[in-house]
């Protein structure tokens, strides 16, 4: 019986139909050797790994050959992708060198003798083409790893689920939980947590709490401002301070922590403020303040300082608002009378700043004053326990000045102790931004000048911090008729003009 497919000697060249499908086959072998080009955006079909044959649960490679087949795959890699097509020509299909020309000039190659000449390297082994090695309908099929397929699909359903679960909650109406403002996002629902961010949880002291409380801190300040019953701007308040996303302004004073409340705190303003919404918080160790803009949460800024074992003037007022170089405070309930007066002139009158629920006008805050130093404005306050003054210096809450001997120091409110504070009124530009507590001026020498010109006086002054640690001292020498002291020394972080030297 005569076979329908030509001999493999003659080329198989009297069937067109395989001479043009032989050529496709070689052109898509040269196609996925050619190198991607810079200017052509996508691959060729023949560069993209097979679609087929794909098996679930299964991995298939070829057969693996002797040593022979080995060297010979070897040989053939160190060639080009023409002259390999010219070697399985020759070996596989029997063509002559002719044939073998116009098989690749058709596929594409644009030197073929070169390619021929190049495939003369390898030596003529063709019977080694027709091993299962070479044979690309041969394959061997393995199972995958099992172990790492079935974690894969755990992992798989766990993310599809997880997937869900916060595509669900992002389409709940309000966005998720509910409006944050300028919050990150959650990240757990820890019922701690839950209950320091719920608004209703907040602590409010009595109006008369203070009155009949054994200490005046920040824990019997009334809750006061007109939006005090805002649940959404104090959940945002809130929200912010457990999670302050990346648009937050955070500053905190030296040494003071910024992280969330552990617990409920106590509200003691929130209101209206020129134009911002502005929130104090109290949580028995920080004052909190958050603020955002009447039209929107952009542009969130969050406040932290350290108030811990703060009592009568040290818990007297609160750095409310700061616009235009000006400062507005909220006072404590106990104090029925607020005013503003330069440290450096005693003798000028105070300038009463008006209180309203609790609220000052402003004051022209020495804090941001830049250049030479003519005036240092304070605030003086008046109310149960008598005249203090404060000092703004940059911070959430203002320093208490004091004068006297370190162990038993006393207000620097009255006429003769303003007179001593005023030489040095502007050396407290010194520790701004430091986390000052207070800061006692003390007068601990008086030297009689050699020309009999008077007395001169040395005076230290030293700013205790809120942490308790770094406190900063300078040393003082101001002579007779002088305006102001002039610093003679400095140190940080000593006892000297303390309580205990």
């Amino acid at each position: 019986r005569a076979s329908v497919i030509p001999a493999q000697p003659t080329g198989r060249d009297t069937d067109p139909g395989y001479a043009f499908l032989r050529t496709e086959v070689v052109r898509g072998a040269l196609d996925a050797d050619r190198p991607r080009r810079r200017g052509r955006p996508f691959p060729r079909r023949a560069q993209l790994p097979p679609l087929l044959p794909q098996v679930w649960g299964l991995r298939l490679f070829p057969r693996s050959g002797g040593a022979d087949e080995l060297a010979l795959d070897q040989k053939l890699a160190s060639l080009s992708g023409p002259a390999r097509a010219a070697y399985v020509l020759r070996g596989l299909e029997r063509l002559p060198d002719a044939a073998v020309r116009q098989v690749l000039s058709a596929a594409g190659v644009a030197d073929p003798g070169t390619a021929l000449r190049m495939a003369d390297r390898v030596p003529a082994q063709y019977a080694l083409l027709d091993s299962p090695e070479f044979d690309p309908c041969s394959l061997q099929a393995r199972p995958t790893d099992l172990m790492r397929r079935r974690q894969h699909t755990k992992a798989a359903l766990a993310a599809a689920a997880a997937l869900a679960v916060c595509g669900a909650l992002v389409a709940l109406p309000g966005g998720g939980w509910g409006p944050d403002g300028a919050a990150a996002p959650a990240y757990a629902q820890n019922p701690s947590a839950e209950a320091a961010l719920d608004p209703a949880k907040l602590i409010r002291a009595a109006p008369a709490a203070w009155r009949t409380s054994a200490r005046l801190d920040f824990s019997v300040w009334p809750a006061r401002g007109d939006l005090t019953g805002d649940k959404a701007l104090l959940r945002r308040a809130l929200a912010v301070w457990a999670r302050p996303g990346g648009s937050v302004r955070v500053s905190a004073t030296s040494g003071t922590a910024s992280g969330g409340p552990a617990g409920p705190a106590r509200l003691l303003y929130a209101g209206d403020v020129d134009n911002a919404h502005v929130v104090i918080l109290y949580d028995g160790l920080r004052i909190v303040r958050y603020a955002e803009p009447k039209q929107s949460t952009a542009g969130a800024a969050l406040d932290f300082a350290r108030v811990d074992g703060a009592t009568g003037a040290e818990a007297s007022a609160v750095v409310l608002d700061r616009s235009d170089g000006n400062v507005r405070y909220l006072t404590a309930p106990w104090v029925t009378r607020a005013a503003q007066r330069d440290l450096s002139q005693p003798a000028s009158a105070p300038l009463d700043l008006g209180l309203k629920d609790g609220v000052t006008g402003p004051l022209a805050s020495p804090a941001e004053q830049a250049g030479t130093c003519t005036r240092w404005n304070v605030l003086q306050l008046t109310g149960d326990g008598g005249t203090r003054v404060l000092s703004d210096l940059g911070e959430l809450v203002p320093a208490h000045l004091t004068t006297g001997r370190p162990a038993a120091p006393h207000e620097a409110s009255s006429a003769s102790e303003l007179r001593a504070w005023a030489p040095y009124a502007c050396s407290l530009g010194a520790v701004r931004g430091q986390g000052v507590r207070s800061v006692n001026a003390w007068q601990y020498a008086a030297q009689p000048l050699p020309d009999a010109s008077g007395v001169a006086a040395w005076v230290c002054t030293r700013a205790e911090t809120w942490r308790g640690e770094g406190p900063r001292v300078l040393a003082q020498f101001r002579a007779p008729g002088g305006k102001y002291g002039a610093v003679v020394a400095k140190a940080e972080d000593v006892p000297a003009c303390g309580a205990r030297d």
